[in-house]
């Protein structure tokens, strides 16, 4: 019998439903992943910048505000601009979540880490991709941002835009070298995420750049297996048999 997965919400990933030691298991990395939580929490607020802790606050509020003019002024007088809020998040990757390209212009010219992630382990990147913002992806991947990390969910920036369906950011990562084929957990490729969540647009943008149809997961599913089960009668039509 096949193991099921819920492919409801990609930013949560396919859950697994066959197996009680899974369950069971959780509950220690649960408890794991507070104590580490608590540790980079901990960590952060040691490498917080401790010139102008006031300043640093401001630069937070504003970039979460969205207002480029306020992180401009706080910026000038000695925010750090990699300060960092109680989650992890830098002015940064609020700017990549928001899709708001000057702001994150302004930080990357400020000296901002590219790569700083979330306590969630969330690139600007991912962030970017997960929304869409492919200009930000662009300028991001110009600035040194890396393609491989991934998250507590063990999902990367190529995986959150193939999911999304979002294909000009797909586009715009197989250009900077993210391989086609490939796969994150359980064996899952970009093409089969978009298979699954119904993405015609991005299934044929990955099938033009050479995605392989004959791979499968770990439940020995293909991208066409996928799509069939989810009814996703457009997606199917694209797949070869």
């Amino acid at each position: 019998m096949r193991t099921k997965w819920n492919l409801g919400d990609p930013n949560v990933g396919f859950t697994h439903r066959g197996s009680s030691r899974c369950a069971d298991a959780a509950v220690p990395r649960r408890r794991v992943a507070v104590v580490v939580a608590v540790l980079i929490a901990a960590a952060c607020a040691r490498a917080q910048a401790p010139s102008n802790p006031n300043l640093n606050a401001q630069l937070l509020v504003a970039a979460r505000n969205g207002d480029v003019a306020s992180v401009e002024r706080v910026l000038r007088d000695g925010a750090a601009p990699n300060s960092r809020n109680r989650l992890g998040k830098t002015a940064l990757l609020m700017a990549c979540e928001k899709g708001q390209q000057p702001l994150a212009t302004l930080l990357l010219h400020a000296g901002a880490d590219v790569n700083l992630a979330s306590l969630e382990g969330v690139t600007p990147l991912m962030a970017a991709s997960y929304g869409g913002h492919a200009a930000i992806a662009r300028e991001l991947l110009a600035a040194g941002a890396r393609t491989e990390p991934r998250d507590r969910v063990h999902k990367d920036a190529w995986i959150y835009a193939a999911a999304q369906g979002h294909a000009e950011v797909v586009a715009t990562l197989l250009d900077a070298g993210v391989p086609v084929d490939g796969a994150g957990e359980h064996g899952l490729t970009a093409l089969m995420w978009a298979a699954g969540q119904g993405h015609a647009a991005v299934v044929k943008l990955l099938l033009q750049r050479g995605a392989r149809t004959d791979l499968r997961d770990d439940r020995g599913m293909s991208a066409l297996d996928i799509a069939e089960a989810q009814r996703h009668d457009a997606v199917v039509a694209l797949l070869p048999r």
